[in-house]
């Protein structure tokens, strides 16, 4: 199984195997995946709020998005882990994401809501096409989905090396066509990384892998949700912006 998500590769199941109650189960990783969004919000509405009131926001921001990049990784290489390191990963990225969208909310009226609405709605819409068959995540398209990913990953990577030296990648994060035309086309292939995750989530529950696999999948789907949510956020405030 090929994934472009970094917390769900091919090798996530790998040697990992349970039966009967002790297995994991796709009922179950929805309602770990609804905890885990429910913390993020939790979380979220705090820091949200602190800005709004005229609190700092910035050590919260920051220790956020490090805080959660560590648990991530801790995750990540620690899945029997995930039931304790996915809650606090949620928690971590909500306070970041409660930061960030209230300062694009205090630019762009509405920003947020349209952002949680698209991301959620692109959420829902791929999940019916997935579970009716109108996508099916095949070999070539786990392959293109794969690819792309890997060329995003790098040009961001490329971008926070040429920001340590006081310049940028040009065009790509302005406003202007190329700016927005990059910026749809990383949001389509973080919302086809949900299909991708979809389908690891249903071959991990096949493969009977144990129940803690449950919150480590959860915590998988969160990771491409975040992205994608990040990534809308900046596609809306580019085409605000023209």
């Amino acid at each position: 199984m090929r994934t472009a998500n970094p917390a769900l590769n091919e090798n996530t199941f790998a040697g990992v195997r349970a039966r009967g109650d002790a297995a994991m189960t796709i009922n179950g990783t929805v309602r770990k995946s609804a905890i885990l969004l429910a913390l993020v919000f939790a979380a979220a509405s705090y820091t949200w709020g602190l800005l709004k009131t005229g609190g700092n926001v910035g050590p919260w921001a920051v220790g956020g998005a490090l805080g959660g990049f560590v648990v991530a990784m801790v995750t990540v290489f620690k899945k029997e882990w995930a039931p304790a390191t996915a809650p606090v990963y949620a928690i971590l990225e909500g306070l970041f994401l409660g930061a960030i969208s209230a300062m694009f909310a205090a630019r762009f009226e509405g920003i947020v809501f349209q952002a949680i609405t698209l991301t959620f709605g692109t959420f829902f819409c791929l999940l019916l096409a997935y579970q009716t068959r109108l996508i099916k995540a095949t070999e070539n398209f786990k392959l293109g989905v794969f690819a792309a990913t890997g060329g995003i990953c790098l040009i961001y990577l490329v971008g926070m090396v040429m920001s340590l030296f006081g310049t940028r990648i040009p065009y790509i994060h302005e406003s202007g066509w190329i700016g927005i035309g990059f910026s749809l086309f990383v949001v389509v292939i973080a919302a086809l990384n949900l299909v991708l995750d979809f389908d690891f989530i249903e071959q991990g529950a096949e493969r009977g892998a144990p129940k803690y696999m449950e919150w480590y999948a959860a915590f998988g789907l969160l990771v491409t949700l975040v992205w994608l949510y990040i990534e809308i956020l900046r596609l809306l405030s580019k085409l605000r912006n023209r």
